[in-house]
């Protein structure tokens, strides 16, 4: 009885040792992209970034109210949300003086427009993914 136990313990281990592993390799291909806000504006217009997945990092830097973020592929309907790239919404709000992140989005190659409808901020910041 001892044995069997011995040998499920181990192949516990085993399987969550390898999920973990997994699951660090998958980290290492997030790259982050950092954005602020200050009132009515991002303070950067324009980045490039090579194709890849990418968390979004959004700072609100005394805008006084909360703010968000919207990620739509250049060309696209900005005011339909059907548009927007979801996952690049942040996971909620962000506060003045506090910053939050998206879930991870894949980034093809392309132009993309970036905003904030709750600042609001213009809708010529353009993120290249080369």
């Amino acid at each position: 009885m001892k044995k069997t136990i011995s040998i499920l313990v181990m192949a516990l281990v085993t399987v969550f040792s390898v999920q973990a592993q997994e699951s660090m390799k998958k980290g290492k291909d997030v790259q982050t992209i950092k954005l602020e806000q200050t009132p009515g504006e991002f303070t950067q217009k324009n980045l490039t970034v090579s194709e890849g997945t990418y968390v979004f990092d959004i700072a609100n830097n005394g805008v006084g109210h909360d703010v968000g973020f919207v990620l739509v592929k250049k060309g696209q309907d900005l005011s339909k949300p059907e548009n927007h790239i979801q996952t690049a919404y942040v996971t909620k709000p962000v506060a003045t003086g506090a910053s939050q992140t998206s879930k991870p989005t894949k980034l093809s190659k392309g132009e993309y427009v970036y905003f904030c409808p709750l600042n609001p901020t213009s809708t010529d910041n353009i993120l290249t993914v080369k």
